[in-house]
């Protein structure tokens, strides 16, 4: 999955990251982990795929980590994503996610928009993404873990999704409940920009 990261280059960028709650605490938490763990930033970027310079950048306050890099971030710690970012209790019940907080940014190219729609610490059992398909543009997935199933609504444009072999075409308005156990794909195959909220289910054992 192609991931676009959004870079903090000034003190004014900086001080707007700290401002968003997950970002700082993904800040906090991945320095937090690699000192516990007594790693250097090389064998931490080593461990988890990402540059050197981007957890630097990270550990600072300088760069919001998209979700994909603080997944990736999170499996080198050997723990979930929502176990990462498990803050302590907010004085409201209500989780909000802003369409502009970038944090939540999974995939962001000239293909394709993912952003997830669910708080991070729901990851274990369900997630829920806004995706943006662009006129030829595909989401294939290797199969998730047992069990798991998605379902797709598409609220404009077409698509055609392809799961264990099978196919069926998508217009405004249907919905496709497939297994996400098996490869599985989504693709635009009309004219114009498909936008799809897609709901991933786990099995919970």
């Amino acid at each position: 999955m192609t991931v676009k990261r959004s870079t903090r280059s000034n003190g004014h960028d900086a001080a707007a990251a700290a401002e968003e709650p997950i970002g700082r605490l993904l800040c906090q938490r991945v320095r937090e982990l690699r000192r516990k763990r007594g790693w250097t930033l090389e064998q931490t970027s080593a461990a988890c795929g990402v540059s050197k310079s981007m957890l630097s950048e990270i550990e600072r306050g300088r760069a919001n980590p998209t979700l994909a890099v603080a997944f990736r971030i999170a499996q080198a710690f050997g723990m979930g994503l929502g176990e990462m970012v498990d803050a302590p209790a907010a004085s409201s019940r209500i989780d909000v996610i802003r369409a502009q907080d970038r944090t939540f940014h999974y995939r962001s190219d000239r293909h394709c928009r993912i952003r997830t729609l669910s708080p991070l610490h729901l990851e274990k059992a369900v997630e829920y993404y806004e995706i943006v398909l662009r006129p030829g543009g595909a989401l294939r997935s290797q199969p998730h873990f047992e069990g798991a199933r998605e379902l797709l609504t598409v609220q404009r444009g077409s698509v055609r999704v392809t799961s264990a072999g099978d196919r069926e075409q998508l217009t405004i308005g249907d919905s496709a409940y497939y297994p996400a156990d098996q490869p599985h794909a989504i693709e635009n195959d009309g004219p114009d920009d498909a936008v799809l909220y897609l709901v991933v289910t786990y099995m919970q054992t």
